[in-house]
């Protein structure tokens, strides 16, 4: 079968460390965290863990966007399409009527919809003062990201909601990636996102899965070291323009990487508790897509939770493939962004190749003896001169997904 070589030719962000490269590159190499005391969590008496990593300082949605545009966006989709609108940009296709005649769709997700509108369906079911409204539902509903992109850029192609938790992001390059590999299409914005709520925090807290570190929030998360104590929920969008290469030379585009392996699998057995045997096969899965030997690739991003049971599988499976492989968790620096960390940590992997620097671990001080036989980044990061990087995230329900992506 002919399939079609697909490239990225637009990334649009929105994290903690800003919206550019040069921006998160600067926080990753000054080795400081995006990580906050959250005072404010206190009023909830069931939560023990008061941290996270906001962004640093609160949205506002682009000044021209309408207040009719607006009126079916929760802050999740809001970062959603402002991620996008930045992506399309980048890629010279935001005024472009061709993405608006079906040859362009979208691929995104995120855990759930926007918390506040959860909140107030919540409330009318309690009979409590509430502010539901005719959107309520539409700012609330899981593929409320890829369904607002959709609308706002008119786009008229297919629409592949991917609200997966953890994997949401990376599942939406993945399946975008196979609609333009097996020539369904030829453009789509494929990502993930998610907006910051406390909920999200007690979830985790719950399962004793979060960080308690509250008073000392530059020093969790600690993905990989024995003194982990859990997790930190971050925030963020990312969101990518992904094309057939040849539509793309065709118009001309700047192409910034090649997507060449995508893999995805499920653990079939626990719905929170990771599986080595199946985060092993889903990496050689997408080694299987691209055609590549494991030794290929020179860098793999790590899902690095901080959590004991995922560090320890993932690495397990990593060592088991890669062997000493070098590996990092961006997840140290901005936390655990959910449904946008599989597009988020896509982006730092293509970048941090594309720029031969890569950055390390932060708070790695002391590695778990049970986690996997890797080459753990730390220190000052690692120059590293390499033609393909992968990407591995793992959520729950027992999803995973790898990433292979090749410098152009």
């Amino acid at each position: 079968m002919k399939t079609n070589r697909v490239v990225i030719t637009g990334i649009g962000a929105i994290s903690a460390f800003g919206r550019d490269w040069a921006s998160v590159q600067a926080a990753f190499a000054a080795q400081q965290n995006a990580v906050r005391a959250m005072p404010q969590y206190a009023e909830f008496p069931e939560l023990e863990a008061l941290l996270a990593a906001p962004l640093a300082t609160p949205y506002t949605p682009p000044a021209h966007w309408t207040r009719k545009q607006l009126r079916s966006m929760g802050l999740l989709a809001q970062y959603t399409v402002d991620a996008a609108e930045q992506a399309l940009s980048q890629a010279g296709l935001l005024d472009d009527p061709s993405i608006r005649d079906g040859r362009m769709g979208v691929a995104a997700g995120s855990s759930s919809g926007s918390p506040a509108d959860i909140l107030d369906v919540g409330l009318l079911l309690s009979k409590l003062p509430n502010q539901f409204n005719a959107n309520t539902y539409v700012r609330m509903m899981p593929h409320t990201t890829a369904a607002n992109v959709g609308i706002f850029f008119g786009l008229t192609g297919r629409v592949i909601p991917t609200s997966s938790a953890c994997t949401s992001g990376s599942q939406g390059i993945g399946y975008a990636y196979e609609a333009i590999k097996y020539g369904k299409i030829p453009m789509m914005l494929a990502g993930g996102a998610e907006e910051l709520s406390a909920s999200q925090v007690l979830v985790f807290d719950s399962l004793y899965a979060a960080s308690r570190r509250n008073g000392q929030p530059e020093t969790t998360p600690r993905p990989y070291d024995r003194d982990r104590d859990g997790l930190v929920i971050g925030e963020g969008a990312c969101m990518m323009v992904l094309e057939d290469l040849a539509h793309a030379q065709a118009r001309g585009a700047h192409i910034i990487a090649e997507i060449v392996g995508y893999g995805a699998n499920s653990d079939g057995s626990h719905i929170t508790r990771p599986e080595q045997t199946t985060m092993q096969r889903c990496m050689e899965l997408a080694l299987a897509d691209a055609n590549l030997p494991a030794q290929s690739i020179a860098y793999v991003s790590g899902h690095g939770t901080a959590t004991e049971q995922g560090d320890i599988a993932e690495t397990q499976a990593t060592a088991a493939v890669f062997g000493h492989i070098p590996l990092s968790s961006q997840k140290s620096y901005l936390g655990h962004t959910l449904g946008a960390c599989g597009a988020l940590e896509s982006w730092f992997a293509i970048e941090m190749m594309r720029h031969q620097w890569f950055a390390p671990t932060l708070n790695l001080d002391n590695l778990d003896e049970r986690c996997g036989d890797v080459d753990y980044i730390r220190g000052g990061g690692r120059v590293l001169d390499t033609e393909y990087v992968m990407n591995n995230n793992f959520a729950f329900g027992g999803v995973n997904t790898s990433l292979i992506f090749k410098r152009w």
